[in-house]
């Protein structure tokens, strides 16, 4: 057994999985939030035997009980290995490996952490403030906790390290754009990494001689070209702001609209922060963020939910077509994450007038709910269309156990 702890970290709470890399199956995972508040709470779930009876079921262990900081949550974790198992003194993981959201133009590989890797993540707080010094405060309280094993970051950014200038650069003046560290970075990148290479792997051909547009659309949503296994353009800029629309963000806008607001509306620059992160979106939009309500909200006719909807959808063809044109084409499509994963009619409607490029949907594939990896383009389709299940921590674990045994 060769087991690698996987922690993604937020301000207030942190989930974590533990998974044998040797079948790449998952152990043990849990989520510790309420973190600094007046009671945290812990759930701790150890899977059902593989392969055993039909009545075995997930255990899952809930704890309720003041968690001051990230340490005394490890604590908590530490405390559901022991009592509910695995037990780490039989399995204890031989790394650690932490998701990173921003590594800036730093980092474009999985890095073992040091003194000087945390001082550059945390000097990049400055393009994550939300999201970098709550990953640091993750790697502190698991550098305590698991003192004797590397420790590894794993960025969000570092897939699309290999944007060419002309799709990171922004026209913008030149020298203050350099001084200010002003350029796409892209997020997401763990997923639209493990979904086009697992992609190619299902359609048996190298993913080198692939053209791959990667859907990841959950509440966050972005879309990336991906050829010959490369992330040449993707949605999401300098912040997760940019790009589609989303739950509760935007996406693109004319950057003239803030300034109209500021001196129309006498929004501050915090106000104009909340309503492009907050109250934008399919929330700006319907009153509601979640895909699955927008969809409701259609079914019964309420015409702001079907704007939403379309609005949403414009966005994603739009993208599609312009990356169509930066790849000069493309062979595989996939969809990923909740609403890629679960909408038939997200999918459906985003590649409706793809027809002129070879798609071709099967609406009973489409529709049918299985779990995996499955194709729902018909068999004559000239693009491949998938549904990939994206496992974000497990390719962090793949990355991590690279460097480990580097």
């Amino acid at each position: 057994m060769t087991p690698v702890l996987v922690v993604n970290s937020g301000s207030s709470s942190f989930k974590y999985q533990l998974i044998d890399m040797d079948a790449e199956t998952v152990l043990a995972s849990g989520l510790v939030e309420r973190i600094g508040e007046g009671t945290g709470r812990a759930t701790h779930t150890v899977p059902a035997p593989a392969g055993g009876e039909a009545t075995y079921t997930d255990a899952t262990y809930t704890r309720e009980q003041p968690i001051a900081d990230h340490t005394a949550g490890f604590a908590v974790m530490l405390e559901a290995f022991a009592q509910d198992g695995p037990s780490l003194d039989d399995s204890p993981p031989i790394a650690v490996g932490h998701r990173v959201v921003h590594g800036g133009a730093r980092f474009f590989e999985p890095t073992p952490v040091t003194p000087l890797v945390e001082i550059n993540i945390d000097e990049l707080s400055v393009l994550a403030p939300l999201h970098n010094p709550a990953n640091l405060a993750g790697i502190a309280a698991a550098r305590k906790a698991f003192p004797d094993v590397p420790h590894v970051a794993v960025f969000d950014t570092a897939f699309h390290q290999s944007l060419p200038p002309a799709a990171y650069t922004y026209a913008i003046d030149a020298e203050l754009a350099a001084s200010h560290r002003i350029r796409r970075y892209g997020f997401h990148g763990t997923s639209h990494k493990f979904v086009s290479e697992t992609a190619a792997a299902h359609v048996g051909r190298p993913l080198d001689q692939l053209r791959q547009i990667v859907f990841h659309l959950g509440n966050g949503a972005s879309v990336t070209a991906v050829d010959g296994g490369r992330s040449v353009e993707t949605s999401m800029g300098l912040t997760p702001l940019e790009g589609l629309v989303m739950g509760t963000r935007s996406g693109d806008v004319d950057p003239a609209v803030l300034f109209h607001l500021s001196r129309r509306a006498g929004m501050s620059i915090d106000d104009l922060d909340t309503l492009l992160n907050k109250r934008s979106g399919l929330q700006g939009l319907a009153g509601v963020s979640d895909m699955r309500d927008i969809e409701a909200g259609v079914e019964r006719g309420d015409a702001a939910a079907a704007l939403a909807f379309d609005v949403y959808i414009h966005r994603l063809r739009a993208y599609a077509g312009a990356y169509l044109a930066q790849l000069g084409g493309v062979d595989v499509i996939s969809f990923t994450a909740g609403v890629g994963e679960n909408s038939a009619r997200v999918r459906a409607a985003a590649v409706e007038t793809l027809g002129f490029a070879g798609v071709e949907l099967d609406p009973q594939r489409n529709q049918a709910r299985e779990r995996g990896v499955r194709r729902i383009s018909t068999d004559d389709s000239g693009v491949v269309v998938l549904v990939v299940p994206t496992n974000e921590e497990l390719e962090i674990a793949r990355q991590t156990l690279a460097v480990a045994r580097a």
